[in-house]
């Protein structure tokens, strides 16, 4: 009988201590899976398929067409933030998301109507899953401008009346996507991605928005001089 008893907790002994072992064995390579993720360099690139669209060619929709469609499903212009905050059914307000950042708006405010806010975040969604497919690191978008108010109208025709008279930012359906700066998202678990070249972002950002485009999901307007693509919403 004490034979019996000192067999089996010697068994019991031994399966604790097997257990202890193999926790310290899984701890132990976890560390070093650990430390060498943290210590292999930054996270680079592996572009494919990387191409430039055709700005001028391919991003060409006159602002009088774009005008007709914001003024149809856009709202009326308003005249500052607290007007267009009293919108709350008929403007979504923008912030900055995994997907994209707000620059700081100096002749606009943060306003889209509903369908401009959804294609924005389409747009960014797509951005993101093309970096990923192109094996490039992720970045987010930077919206440069969105709603004028008439105040921010009064405000720019001091200095260029052509520039804000007949704008569709004025009716909540358009926003500025930069093609040169982005958010770059900076580690994974610890670990830094490395830069992407902001040619492959532009020529990124310019396939996602010719293709949606060309859906009819949206006009595109290249805008050399303000280094932005200048998109306004069709439904």
């Amino acid at each position: 009988m004490k034979l019996k008893r000192k067999t089996k907790f010697w068994l019991v002994v031994s399966a604790i201590l097997a257990l202890i072992l193999g926790l310290i064995v899984t701890w132990t390579v976890h560390k070093v899976q650990v430390w060498r993720w943290h210590h292999a360099g930054p996270i680079e690139n592996h572009p494919v398929r990387i191409w430039d669209v055709d700005f001028a060619r391919e991003f060409n929709d006159l602002n009088e067409v774009q005008l007709a469609v914001a003024q149809a499903i856009g709202v009326p212009p308003v005249e500052d933030r607290d007007a267009a905050e009293r919108m709350v059914r008929r403007l979504v307000e923008i912030r900055d998301t995994d997907l994209y950042s707000v620059d700081e708006l100096t002749h606009s405010i943060p306003f889209l109507i509903p369908s401009a806010a959804e294609l924005l975040e389409r747009i960014g969604l797509n951005f993101r899953d093309s970096l990923a497919s192109k094996g490039l690191n992720p970045n987010k978008l930077v919206v440069t401008s969105i709603l004028r108010t008439e105040e921010d109208v009064r405000k720019l025709r001091q200095g260029n009346l052509n520039a804000a008279e007949n704008s569709t930012h004025r009716y909540g359906t358009t926003f500025d996507l930069s093609y040169w700066h982005y958010v770059k998202v900076p580690e994974l678990r610890g670990r830094a991605y490395a830069d992407v070249p902001p040619e492959y972002l532009r020529a990124t950002l310019s396939q996602v928005l010719r293709d949606l485009h060309d859906e009819g999901a949206c006009y595109v307007k290249y805008e050399k001089k303000q280094t932005c693509f200048h998109i306004t919403v069709r439904k």
